[in-house]
């Protein structure tokens, strides 16, 4: 390893010029990377991570500057670089991946086009040359469908594929430097896996140097080699992956960890702390320790004096003047509240029955032999014979990868997709059909939490008047029974003011967000509002849609332990549709796993998290991060690309990517449903003593 390091932030200060005076947004940073070295760069939104990014490749707008301190490329400062010079640096030594990838992707252009420029420019092959990296670089971030991606607009691209092309993007030039601002955040588990091992492949091959940012622990621990810690524009803690997982010595960093979901502990077993209040404006940083309010190890001296970052150890460095007394970590004593005791016998009179639900899209006519008037009907299965029960008081976890049709089934139950085929039954009554055709009474009982809540809340309205909305809606404040009409008449004003606020602070949030507009708070309040609107007809039923995949590990913490909360005083039954097993078995009583439109495993959580597990689930299971660097890397991965769900393949619709199929048998025949006792359900043509053996 050189003796210089490939990136070197020394001291490093940013400011943003504003109409009232200059805004400090990082102050007093410093880090450095070596070759063939990872450094994670985490913390909450708002921390600075990607403001300390873009400050590297002068991407901090008009009115952003560096107003301090250094940044050395191989030993060469960066500041003051003509852009001319930037340019030549930037795509061939120096490589991004953007958090919002339709914002990094030039809307005018074909994939291939953007992909190819790059290496043209700065290597200059040919076209003929370029497309074939551009293929290859396709298929290692597991594309599906690589030629027709390369022939699309990235407008008719999902997010997780805009994101894996500017991965692909990022890495076609073998990047001296690679930085990747939450590059996997839309990413499958099983994606997010794939792209880890080729990081991982590019520091083993090129000795590439990165940093990457990212809220997610899990995936720090098992990719960097260094960690730092960033909370209101300053490094607080920063350390060797290793030390500041086993010995954290931050109240921040070790209140971070205790916000993470373990999906190796058993329900109930752990509970969730979320850090209490948010993250500081740049314009409101408290005079002397930036996280003194929200530290419950604070003492009046934190308030007053700011503390410098202190050395503990080799290559451990704190910033808090409490860390020489250690034990920081440690979280007051105070009674653990078990919020799994959500009975399974109080009332298990099922809430939801669907039977052989299928839900298809029409696609365009595709004509056979190339003769007018024989058209061939196809359909995309998006569910294809989904059958499950739902019982009161009771929440089922519904996890896979995009595309296996999990937010279908989610819409479909509510109403928002009609059904090609199938039953449901919600509460005895017939719901079969779509929402504008349903009765008042089952609108009302079943209410849906969405995974955006900036595509849900109106932002000309305040949040009040959009809770207020839904109470008078709903006539939620006059009593009645289940699925029966309410007494008619408007809501007294009154009284939906108090009900709203009384929503509002379920939901953790006070009376002053009453009158505030959407884009005045942060994700997660948005997403609580979304709450408060989902509960405010007091629903026998919630469906959430991965209602925490975006949102930082703090507010996921308080989100989850929030919708825990609502659910055991109003013994409300619940839906969570999400990628993140570890919060599915933070969150769940019951588990089915989708796979291409049909649910393979289901049962109780604890049967699913443990062997014998469906091959499927398995290789969901081993790639999921866990926050401990020192486990040793799990190797079982998916092989090729989800096959189309327009022709699914014939027999078990794994066995295309399934490590361990039996030859023709799984290409021919559906695989037989296996009950391996207490509920507990297994498609699979492998015997239970072989699934066994398969340990994730």
């Amino acid at each position: 390893m050189s003796d210089t390091p490939i990136l070197a932030v020394k001291h490093l200060a940013i400011t943003y010029k504003t109409r009232k005076r200059d805004i400090q947004a990082v102050r007093d940073v410093s880090f450095e990377i070596y070759e063939g070295e990872n450094l994670g760069l985490v913390g909450e939104s708002g921390c600075g991570k990607s403001t300390v990014a873009y400050s590297v490749v002068n991407f901090l707008g008009p009115n952003g500057r560096v107003a301090g301190g250094e940044i050395l490329f191989k030993g060469q400062q960066l500041r003051g670089r003509s852009e001319s010079e930037l340019r030549r640096l930037r795509g061939a030594d120096i490589s991004m991946v953007y958090q919002e990838p339709m914002s990094a992707l030039n809307p005018t252009m074909r994939i291939d086009d953007q992909l190819a420029e790059g290496l043209i420019a700065h290597r200059g092959l040919s076209k003929k040359e370029a497309r074939r990296e551009c293929l290859a670089a396709l298929e290692r971030v597991y594309m599906p469908d690589v030629e027709g991606v390369m022939r699309r607009y990235p407008h008719q691209l999902s997010g997780g594929q805009q994101q894996r092309v500017l991965i692909a993007m990022a890495m076609l030039n073998n990047p001296t430097l690679l930085i990747m601002d939450e590059p996997t955040t839309a990413l499958d588990v099983t994606v997010e896996a794939a792209v880890l091992d080729l990081i991982a492949e590019l520091k083993a091959r090129y000795r590439t140097a990165t940093l990457y940012i990212s809220h997610n622990l899990g995936v720090v621990a098992r990719i960097s080699d260094k960690v730092a810690v960033m909370y209101a524009g300053e490094v607080v803690e920063s350390a060797p992956t290793t030390e500041i997982f086993q010995r954290p010595m931050h109240p921040y960093t070790a209140g971070l960890m205790r916000c993470l979901p373990d999906v190796d502990a058993p329900k109930g077993t752990r509970q969730l702390v979320p850090i209490p209040g948010q993250v500081p404006r740049p314009d409101c940083i408290p005079a002397g320790c930036v996280f003194e309010p929200r530290c419950e190890h604070r003492r009046p001296e934190c308030a007053a004096e700011r503390p410098q970052l202190a050395q503990f150890g080799s290559g451990h460095w704190v910033r808090c003047l409490r860390a020489a007394e250690g034990a920081l970590a440690e979280r007051p004593d105070r009674p653990f509240r078990d919020l799994s005791g959500l009975s399974s016998a109080k009332a298990p009179e099922p809430v939801l029955d669907a039977q052989h639900v299928r839900v298809y899209y029409a696609v365009p006519f595709q004509t056979v032999g190339g003769l007018v008037g024989l058209e061939k009907r196809r359909y995309v299965r998006a569910v294809d014979d989904v059958s499950l029960t739902v019982r009161r008081g009771r929440t089922l976890g519904i996890v896979g990868e995009s595309g296996c049709g999990k937010s279908t089934l989610a819409r479909a139950i509510v109403g928002l997709e009609p059904l090609h085929e199938g039953r449901l039954q919600f509460l005895g009554v017939d719901v079969s059909r779509p929402l504008r055709k349903r009765s008042l009474a089952s609108i009302r009982e079943l209410q849906m939490v969405f995974q955006d809540p900036n595509g849900v809340l109106n932002p000309s309205y305040c949040v009040g008047e959009q809770i207020a909305a839904s109470l008078k809606r709903f006539k939620a404040c006059t009593p009645g029974s289940r699925l029966e009409a309410r007494p008619a008449g408007v809501v007294p004003a009154d009284d939906v003011y108090g009900e709203v606020v009384r929503l509002l602070n379920a939901v953790k949030l006070n009376e002053e967000y009453y009158y505030r507009l959407p884009r005045q708070l942060s994700g997660g309040e948005k997403q609580r509002v979304g709450i408060a609107r989902a509960i405010a007809s007091n629903p026998s039923m919630v469906v959430c849609d991965e209602p925490v995949s975006a949102l930082d590990v703090s507010v996921q913490a308080a989100v989850l332990t929030l919708l825990q909360e609502i659910q055991q005083q109003k013994s409300t039954t619940m839906i969570l549709i999400s990628h993140d097993l570890s919060a599915v078995r933070f969150f769940s009583d019951d588990v089915a796993v989708m796979y291409l439109g049909r649910i393979v495993e289901w049962g109780p959580c604890e049967a699913i998290y443990r062997p014998p597990n469906h091959p499927y689930t398995t290789a969901l299971l081993a790639a999921v991060p866990r926050p401990d660097p020192t486990l040793p890397p799990n190797h079982i991965r998916l092989s090729g690309l989800v096959p189309s769900a327009v022709n699914p393949p014939d027999g078990c619709r794994f066995h295309t990517r399934c490590p361990f199929k039996i030859g023709e048998l799984c290409e021919r025949e559906a695989p037989p449903e296996r009950d391996l006792g207490q509920g507990h359900h297994i498609c699979c043509h492998l015997a239970p003593e072989r699934l066994q053996e398969i340990k994730p």
